[in-house]
């Protein structure tokens, strides 16, 4: 019996040594397939961005809904300045002005409800291309839910799935922004925006934006962006979360206030087309000969 008992006792330890080494191994399994699988899971980046913005051609008559009516367009005329040497003629290029955007942002948010309208007015003249570049400085800001690169990245679904439509995408998610420090829009909300907004495969810009598709490419975007330079200019960098640049230069004016603006890309505008028209030297005309004088005969006297 004491045999018997011992041998008992001998197979239940072996038996409960390997229920316990294959837990160990299945847990060991599981954890290096799921680490495995991030790992190997590619990063997704968003089509149609150049330097991480997407440059507008197209505004649909909602798009320019609010702010100041466009009352100058930004491209030199016959009423400016004319330098004093002659130049040849050239084509004015569109005006490149580039708009950085955190969706949290208050001061984006009244740069876009005070222009808007205007920029609209310009692009449908083709006097400037404008890019906007989606950040994410204020992710910190929204009660852990990291609002700023959701919308960053649903802004990039849009862009990827139905372009025509981020116009009026980005202007509702700045226009009817939610407030700093709070939980800002769900996924959920963020795709319903997008298909209150028009788009046009509303199927997969919804699974794009719920699944969060491209949050990793806003994060190293806006981590891009910090570093520098920025597109079109030499040496700026981005430095807040509502950063406007013209022609590679950074407008520090009011936000609010379409007329400053409206001057300071005019000015800005004048200044990169004389400043790079090609001088033609007028020519001299040669100095016509003095007449030689010629003495006066005197009527004989009578």
């Amino acid at each position: 019996m004491q045999a018997q008992q011992a041998r008992t006792r001998i197979m239940r330890r072996v038996i409960v040594g390997l229920v316990a080494a294959v837990a160990v191994g299945s847990i060991g399994a599981a954890v290096a397939f799921a680490v495995g699988s991030s790992m190997s899971k590619p990063q997704l980046s968003p089509s149609g961005m150049t330097g991480d913005g997407v440059t507008v051609n197209e505004v649909t008559l909602a798009s320019g809904a609010q702010g100041a009516s466009p009352d100058a367009t930004p491209a030199p005329t016959e009423a400016a300045t004319t330098p004093t040497p002659k130049t040849t003629e050239k084509a004015a290029e569109p005006t490149d002005i580039h708009i950085y955007v955190d969706y949290l942002s208050a001061g984006a948010s009244e740069f876009e409800k005070a222009n808007a309208r205007q920029l609209a007015g310009w692009i449908k003249d083709g006097a400037v291309t404008v890019t906007y570049h989606p950040v994410a400085l204020l992710t910190a800001s929204s009660n852990g839910t990291k609002y700023s690169l959701r919308a960053a990245s649903a802004a990039a679904c849009v862009v990827t799935y139905s372009p025509d439509q981020f116009f009026d995408y980005n202007h509702e998610l700045l226009t009817d922004q939610p407030a700093i420090d709070s939980d800002g829009r769900t996924d959920v909300q963020l795709a319903d925006l997008a298909v209150a907004v028009g788009v046009q495969d509303a199927k997969k810009v919804r699974s794009c934006i719920e699944g969060q598709d491209f949050t990793g490419w806003a994060k190293d975007a806006t981590a891009r962006a910090l570093e520098g330079p920025l597109p079109g200019s030499k040496d700026l960098k981005l430095n807040n979360e509502a950063l406007i640049v013209v022609s590679g230069q950074a407008y520090v004016g009011a936000l609010n206030d379409p007329a400053e603006f409206s001057q300071f890309v005019l000015t800005t505008a004048s200044d990169e087309y004389y400043g790079s028209a090609d001088p033609t030297p007028t020519p001299t005309p040669p100095v016509s000969p003095a007449p030689s004088e010629t003495p006066t005969s005197e009527a004989p006297a009578s």
